[in-house]
């Protein structure tokens, strides 16, 4: 039955609906789409998505807890429309098409209702997104304009297919919350290996698979299988896909595998809108601030919010702001777009956010200032430290926390963070995990509710001590550019000068309150399980899922060392804080 609806067009909802469109790729194998279009005959502008979680997954189905959290908190989203059709990730094509809009919906290769080897952000895939935009673009529904908007995984693949092939008729792309290099923003912080993408694949990935078929689940508005019509073994499944942790495991160098999946941000020309998280430590901060920097686009913009990561893609707020863009870019409508300020923030409070714009990033007006270490002291001071003195722990240890002393007035912290570290260890090398945090008057820790930690801290920063060339070119002294290609291994106690990247945060820290560094040799997790989500294996502890623990990438005999760290004097250890003045 599921079937019968194959390439079939219905009205439903004040929409046209075409089922399973089907698109072919250059080496023959045929991806499906899903297509939902205006009643009104005529050529339209075109949202296109290309990812993995099945286009025919509804968002209530396949994330419950986050469908729950997201609507009890803001009604708004699921107010104008059934909800029939909001999927994980991608925009609802009831909001989109009463505006103009056709909204084309590719499950990627491998998965869902496409078949082909399921090999994530691969140089395939970015050339399979660039055939589907072309596609899309001589569609006689279409006007030939391309925008691309989605979340996550369905803006990470932007990155590529702007910078990788350059469709002709990709006319806006729009990144909300998107990782770019897959070895600095994915794979590996600092040179560790993250533990997060063997979890995510196996669970919002690998269930969806193209061939699990009967196995799993029906689409509730075509009738059809979600993961393709043929019910595949666990054997052919496993066979016809790449698993993703290996290629992690044998590629410890940012290396060819790594650029093939990155962008050249010099190729970038299309008109972008990057959007980022205050709290997307560990996954997609990175990537937005870095493309808005490096991309040579002449029209480009950021914007960065807070709260969980899907959140306001769904939000009127958000919506509206990537509707104006795409109006802008996609329709020809003079909204007022072309005079937006380049930089549109959200400025993070302990209790509250408040809108600001800006013309760059990082923020021309900023007081980069040090905070120096005294570690004999557990301090971070406003001027150097005469006398030198050191700390030791244990790596695996809950560290060390230095703090300030009490902020005298309200102050701002807005942009990338760097770290001076004169380090030693007593083995070849050392994983150094920096973590900044916010503690209030009484001692008690003030955490925020980031993209999907429920109890986060500031931001993060990290940096295996064999990894520390730096790369003089992209290199500056508030975002350390570490290259990567070798490793250079420690003499057990020696001292070694490292720069370590922490990424770029926001915080208005109140009178009273102290900042304060935590230096450890593991991941910064808390006690005790502070949340959890339907999609994340383990629990939640202050780093949200993005550990390193693999003991294949951090032997114990090598890490599960002793570090000790050194301030004043000439070992001027510093904390690079961008403390932002009132605008004048």
């Amino acid at each position: 039955m599921a079937e019968d609806m194959r390439e079939k067009s219905v009205m439903a909802d004040n929409m046209w609906i075409d089922w399973d469109l089907p698109i072919t790729m250059d080496d023959g194998i045929v991806l499906r789409a899903d297509v939902y279009r205006p009643v009104k005959e005529g050529k339209h502008p075109v949202i296109l998505t290309y990812g993995p979680y099945a286009k025919g997954l509804p968002f209530e189905v396949g994330y419950k807890d986050q469908w729950e959290n997201m609507t009890g908190n803001f009604p708004e989203i699921k107010a104008g429309t059934t909800n029939k059709y909001q999927c994980w990730e991608v925009v609802d094509p009831e909001k989109w098409v009463p505006e103009g809009y056709a909204i084309v919906r590719v499950d990627s290769r491998g998965a869902g209702r496409s078949p082909g080897y399921l090999d994530c952000w691969s140089p395939r895939e970015a050339k399979d997104i660039h055939d589907c935009v072309e596609w899309a673009a001589v569609q006689p529904w279409s006007n030939g304009k391309i925008g691309m908007l989605g979340i996550s995984y369905y803006a990470q693949n932007q990155w590529q297919v702007s910078t990788k092939h350059q469709p002709p008729h990709l006319a806006a792309m729009c990144t909300w919350e998107a990782a770019a290099d897959f070895y600095r923003d994915t794979y590996r912080h600092g040179g560790i290996k993250c533990d997060w993408y063997e979890g995510w694949y196996r669970r919002q990935v690998v269930s969806v698979q193209h061939g699990v078929g009967e196995c799993g689940a029906v689409d509730p508005n075509s009738g059809m299988l979600v993961s393709g019509p043929e019910t595949l073994t666990v054997e052919e499944l496993a066979r016809n896909r790449e698993e993703i942790g290996n290629p992690i495991l044998a590629h410890p160098l940012d290396d060819p595998y790594y650029r093939d999946r990155s962008p050249d941000w010099s190729k970038l020309t299309v008109p972008l809108l990057s959007t980022a998280n205050w709290g997307g430590q560990g996954l997609h901060a990175r990537g937005n601030f870095e493309g808005f920097v490096r991309a040579a686009s002449p029209q480009k913009w950021l914007e960065v919010h807070g709260i969980e990561h899907w959140t306001h893609f769904y939000t009127d707020y958000g919506r509206n702001l990537q509707k104006r863009f795409m109006d802008y870019f996609l329709r020809g409508i003079d909204n007022g777009w072309s005079k937006q300020p380049p930089v549109q923030l959200q400025i993070r409070h302990v209790d509250k956010f408040v809108q600001r714009y800006e013309n760059e990033w990082p923020l021309a007006r900023t007081r980069w200032t040090k905070l120096y270490l005294e570690p004999a002291r557990r301090m971070l001071q406003w001027g150097p430290v005469a006398g030198e003195s050191k700390v030791e722990y244990k790596a695996l240890s809950d560290g060390v926390t230095l703090l300030t002393a009490p902020f005298k007035g309200k102050t701002e912290i807005t942009g990338p963070v760097a770290l001076k570290l004169f380090l030693s260890s007593s083995t070849i090398d050392a994983d150094v995990f920096a973590t900044l945090r916010l503690y209030d008057p009484k001692g008690n820790e003030v955490t925020f509710a980031a993209a999907v930690e429920p109890r986060a801290p500031i931001a993060q920063g990290w940096l295996r001590a064999s990894h520390r060339k730096l790369d003089p070119k992209l290199t500056t002294e508030y975002r350390p550019y570490h290259t990567h290609d070798e490793v250079q291994l420690l003499l057990p106690g020696k001292l070694y000068e490292l720069d370590v990247e922490i990424w770029p945060t926001c915080i208005v820290v109140p009178a009273g309150h102290r900042i304060a560094l935590t230096l450890q040799g593991k991941d910064f997790e808390r006690p005790g399980d502070t949340g959890s989500l339907g999609t994340v294996e383990r629990p939640m502890r202050g780093s949200g899922p993005f550990t390193h623990t693999n003991p294949m990438d951090r032997p114990a005999e090598i890490f599960d060392n002793m570090h000790t760290v050194f301030g004043g004097g000439d070992k001027g250890s510093y904390l690079l804080l961008p403390i932002i003045p009132s605008k004048t």
